[in-house]
């Protein structure tokens, strides 16, 4: 079908915008955190407990959020999600407490885990599936704008007027996002922009007429092995992703003793090559469906590859210069995130769109359950090795944990996928 109209980009556009404020706001305490350590004495077993606080509640918001949005839609999912985390974002700048912070991350991370549920499932309303790893690749990639301009952002508030309106201007941000979704979104049958012929070209692929259109039953996705496919990706790899937004501006402080306001440039190249990983990722699988393959086999093949280039990263233990570590640390951000636009995109492969926001918050649950136990793992290890005098080498070892995680998450998916449903 001959494909007219462009409106579906539009969507994309502020599915973008939304997760780069979304990762922005849970960003701001990674950049600050050895300022905020030093100011309210943190360990790093205390600022693992802040993290592991966030992760706990984006874990529970994710189950809750993939079942609301699959009985409100997605205009009313992401309404009640970023207002509740951006009110978060503004409260982090008026906590006075560890255990401040720690309740205002769990807010955060509860509004949070609307993101993601929500994005998914307006893609699969807004995409055929040829294009849906693409367009997911394109928004997914404000995880990485926000880490692009967030660390010089963050820092030029940080140094002009103090830790406390960090958090609160880059919260602000949530609700200006919101006036352009009132304004521009609906979904495509109510769309009085989109055109016919474009609506019809979203519709290519169809899901069964005879489906039944009611949300399934939570004990029937749980017992199909497309939930435990995309659960066990994300329970694999989610951590890793945490890991590199939250630790990598003091691992150059610590290894390379760069502090926060130089590492920012360091920090920012990463993710701009993250970027591009996100797109191009999301591109190839979706290049391989329209030249023939079988949809599943496209994804699976694309994300064994980026599995493989993730695993550089173990190197990094034997360079000592700042910008090796960059690029190997780029190469495996970029890896990451085409691995996320492809296993984001399985949901709305293996399932209709009346369940994808469920089964989307119960594999955002499972990566974000290992998640809650990685930061604490994190924590011991490099206290164990700070109290050694050498950190570095605590680092060393979660990097080769961080490289070899997905291609043992692709095995498992993959004999996961060879099961009986």
């Amino acid at each position: 079908m001959r494909d007219s109209g462009k409106y579906r980009w539009v969507i994309v556009a502020l599915l973008f915008f939304a997760t780069t404020i979304n990762y922005l706001d849970r960003q701001v305490i990674g950049l600050l955190k050895d300022n905020l350590a030093s100011e309210l004495n943190w360990s790093e077993q205390d600022y693992s407990a802040i993290v592991m606080a966030f992760t706990a509640a984006y874990a529970v918001g994710l189950f809750l959020f993939g079942r609301i949005v699959d009985f409100v839609g997605t205009k009313w999912g992401y309404k009640i999600s970023i207002i509740t985390w951006s009110l978060a974002a503004v409260g982090h700048g008026f906590v006075r407490s560890t255990f401040g912070f720690g309740f205002m991350r769990t807010i955060l991370g509860l509004g949070e885990a609307g993101n993601f549920p929500t994005a998914i499932k307006a893609v699969a309303e807004w995409f055929p599936k040829k294009e849906r790893a693409f367009a997911t690749g394109i928004f997914n990639s404000g995880t990485n704008i926000a880490a692009v301009f967030g660390p010089f952002l963050v820092m030029w508030i940080y140094s002009q007027y103090g830790w406390r309106e960090a958090f609160i201007w880059t919260g602000v941000l949530g609700f200006i996002w919101l006036i352009l979704w009132q304004l521009y979104y609906d979904v495509p049958q109510n769309q009085k922009r989109l055109s016919k012929t474009e609506l019809e070209y979203i519709n290519s692929d169809p899901e069964p007429s005879q489906e039944n259109k009611n949300r399934s039953k939570l004990s029937v996705l749980f017992s199909k092995k497309g939930t435990w496919v995309f659960s066990m990706g994300k329970f694999f790899t989610d951590p890793i992703w945490y890991f590199y937004l939250f630790w990598i501006p003091t691992y150059f402080n610590s290894t390379y003793h760069i502090d926060l306001k130089s590492s920012w440039i360091y920090v920012s190249t990463i993710y701009f090559v993250a970027s591009f990983g996100s797109i191009i990722g999301g591109y190839f699988s979706g290049l391989l469906i329209r030249k023939g393959w079988p949809v599943m086999l496209a994804r699976k093949r694309a994300m064994l590859i980026y599995a493989f280039f993730a695993l550089p990263i173990v190197l990094i233990r034997f360079t000592s210069d700042a910008w090796v570590a960059v690029a190997l640390i780029s190469l495996a951000a970029a890896a990451h995130q085409a691995w996320s636009a492809n296993i984001f995109t399985t949901a709305s492969d293996y399932f209709p769109n009346k369940d994808v926001s469920t089964v989307v918050g119960i594999g955002g649950m499972a990566g974000s359950a290992s998640a809650i136990v990685f930061p604490y793992v994190i924590g011991i290890v490099l206290d164990h090795f700070k109290d050694l005098g050498n950190i570095s080498a605590g680092y060393n070892i979660i990097f080769v944990f961080c490289g070899c995680a997905y291609l043992f998450a692709w095995t498992v998916m993959h004999f996961v996928a060879r099961t009986k449903s």
